[in-house]
C-alpha cells in the first residue's frame, strides 16, 4: 500500500447518502428527530411529558462519539485505551471523584475490549456515531433524569422503550404508512429539513462518469425515501448518475454477512420481489452484500481486482466495516472538521503551488459546526488527576478509530471537487503523521497536542 490515495486509481466511487451526499440543516433534524421519539415515548410509553421540551442550552449535550453506559445510565467520552475522559449521569456532569467511584481509580470502562475493534451492539451500551443518533443521546439523557427525580430508580430498563420508538419512525414501511413523525414531516416540507446538493458535487460526480468509473449509492434508508432524498437534492435524473444503486442495504450488515444471509432483492414499485442467487446486472436492488456486488464489479470492470472507494460519514456501519470485512478504501466524511475544530492556514500553508487549491473556499458559508463545551473536542482532550495537579493529554477513541480505518478524512464532498481527479492525498498510515490523513487540514487540538509533544 502507497502512502497516497487518489480517486483517479479507482476503478469504481461508491456513495453513503445521509450525511454523506445529502447533508441535513442540521439544527432542524435534530429537532425533528428528537420529536419523534419524544412524542412516542410520552404517547404510547407513559413517560414525562417534561422530555417534549428542549431548552435551546441542552442541545450542548449532542455530540458524536459518546458511548451510553446502558447498566448505570452514564454517558462516555472515552480515550484511545478504554479511558474514560469525560462522562455524565444523565444530562449531569460527573466530577473526577464521581467517576472513579464508578469505574474505579484508572477509570477504565470494563466493555471497552467488547467495542473495539468490532463496534459490535449490545444490551448493555450504546455507541452514537451518527447524526441520526444524536438527538436519541440528548433524549435518553434526560429520561434518566426524570427516572430519577419521580421514581428514584438507580436502575434504567428504558431502552427496550427506545428501540420501539426508532422502530415505530423508521420502519421500513413506516413512509409508505406515513406513520411516526419523521417521515410524514420530511416528506411535508423536504427543503426545510435538506440542503440542496451543490452544483459542484453533481458536476464531480459526472466528471467521474465521464472518467470511466463505476459508481454507486449504497444506502441503509428503504427505496421510496432514498427517491424523496436524491429527487429533492440532485434531480429527477439522480438514476443515470449512478450504474447501481442499492438501498435496505442494512450496514454494517451489507459488509459483515455472507451471501446467503443477506442476498439481493428485486424492487417494485419499493416491495422487495424476488431474492436474487447472483447479481448478473446493474440497477437498482435492495439489501445484498458486498461479495456478490463485488463479484459482479469483476465483471463489470474486466479487472480481476478492480480497486473500490467508498465515502460515508458512520464510522461503524461505513469505514470500520467497509475496511473489516472488504478490500475496498474508506473515505470518513467528517462535519466535526468544519468550524470551531479545524486548523485555519496561514498563506505559507497554503503555499506557492496552491497544493491544497479550492478547498477553503468551498468551504465557505456552511452551516456551523460547533464543538460540545460539556464534552469538548472531538479528537482529543486531557485526562485530570484528582488534585487537579497533572493534565495528560490524550486523543479520543472516536480519533484512533479514523487513524486505524480511515483512508482520509474530509469535511464533505465539497471539499474536494475542484482537486484534478489524481490529486495525491496523504493516507492515514504508519509511515506517516498521525494528522496526515486529514484534509484540507487537521484540527487544531490534534497539531496542538504534536507541538507540546515536541517541547517536551
Amino acid at each position: 500500500m502507497t502512502d497516497c490515495f487518489s480517486v483517479s486509481d479507482c476503478d469504481i466511487i461508491g456513495f453513503d447518502l445521509d450525511h454523506t451526499l445529502c447533508q441535513y440543516k442540521l439544527r432542524e433534524s435534530n429537532k425533528l428527530i428528537y420529536d419523534s421519539f419524544a412524542q412516542y415515548l410520552v404517547a404510547e410509553k407513559g413517560y414525562s411529558e417534561e422530555l417534549l421540551s428542549v431548552a435551546p442550552e441542552e442541545w450542548d449535550f449532542c455530540s458524536k462519539g459518546l458511548v451510553l453506559d446502558l447498566e448505570k445510565g452514564n454517558f462516555l467520552k472515552l480515550g484511545a485505551d478504554g479511558t474514560i475522559l469525560r462522562a455524565c449521569h444523565g444530562t449531569k456532569t460527573m466530577s473526577a471523584e464521581q467517576i472513579e467511584e464508578a469505574y474505579g481509580e484508572k477509570r477504565e470502562w470494563k466493555h471497552f475490549k467488547a467495542i473495539n475493534g468490532t463496534y459490535a451492539r449490545s444490551a448493555k451500551y450504546y455507541f452514537y456515531d451518527n447524526y441520526f443518533d444524536l438527538p436519541g443521546a440528548l433524549l435518553c439523557a434526560k429520561i434518566v433524569d426524570t427516572l430519577e427525580t419521580t421514581d428514584g430508580e438507580k436502575t434504567f430498563d428504558f431502552w427496550k422503550d427506545m428501540i420501539s420508538a426508532i422502530e415505530h419512525n423508521y420502519k421500513t414501511s413506516a413512509f409508505k404508512e406515513n406513520c411516526g413523525t419523521y417521515f410524514p414531516a420530511v416528506k411535508r416540507d423536504p427543503s426545510k429539513y435538506l440542503k440542496p446538493c451543490p452544483e459542484s458535487v453533481k458536476n464531480w460526480i459526472r466528471s467521474l462518469k465521464n472518467a470511466g468509473k463505476v459508481l454507486l449509492l449504497i444506502t441503509s434508508s428503504h427505496s421510496d425515501y432514498c427517491r424523496l432524498l436524491c429527487e429533492h437534492i440532485i434531480g429527477k435524473d439522480f438514476e443515470e448518475m449512478f450504474d447501481i444503486i442499492i438501498t435496505n442495504a442494512l450496514k454494517p450488515g451489507f459488509f459483515s454477512l455472507t451471501p446467503q444471509q443477506r442476498p439481493f432483492w428485486t424492487l417494485e414499485n419499493d416491495v422487495e420481489i424476488d431474492a436474487l442467487p447472483s447479481l448478473k446486472k446493474s440497477g437498482w436492488y435492495s439489501q445484498g452484500n458486498w461479495i456478490q456486488l463485488y463479484d459482479h464489479l469483476k465483471t463489470l470492470t474486466g479487472k480481476p481486482e478492480p480497486k473500490v472507494v467508498y465515502f460515508g460519514d458512520s464510522m461503524r456501519s461505513d469505514i470500520f466495516s467497509v475496511r473489516r470485512y472488504s478490500n475496498w478504501e474508506a473515505v470518513l466524511v467528517l462535519e466535526e472538521l468544519e468550524g470551531d475544530e479545524v486548523h485555519e492556514p496561514d498563506v505559507t500553508d497554503l503555499g506557492s503551488s496552491l497544493k491544497k487549491k479550492g478547498k477553503y473556499d468551498s468551504l465557505q458559508h456552511q452551516e456551523p459546526y460547533f464543538v460540545s463545551n460539556k464534552w469538548g473536542s472531538y479528537f482529543a482532550d486531557t485526562l485530570t488527576d484528582l488534585k487537579g495537579a497533572q493534565e495528560t493529554p490524550i486523543i479520543t477513541w472516536c480519533c484512533a478509530s479514523i487513524m486505524n480505518y480511515s483512508t482520509i478524512a474530509i469535511p464533505s464532498i465539497k471539499a474536494i471537487v475542484d482537486l484534478p481527479l489524481d490529486y495525491k492525498f496523504t493516507r492515514f498510515s504508519s509511515n506517516n503523521s498521525d494528522t496526515d490523513g486529514y484534509y484540507p487540514q487537521p484540527p487544531k487540538v490534534l497539531l496542538l497536542q504534536k507541538k507540546e509533544g515536541a517541547a517536551a
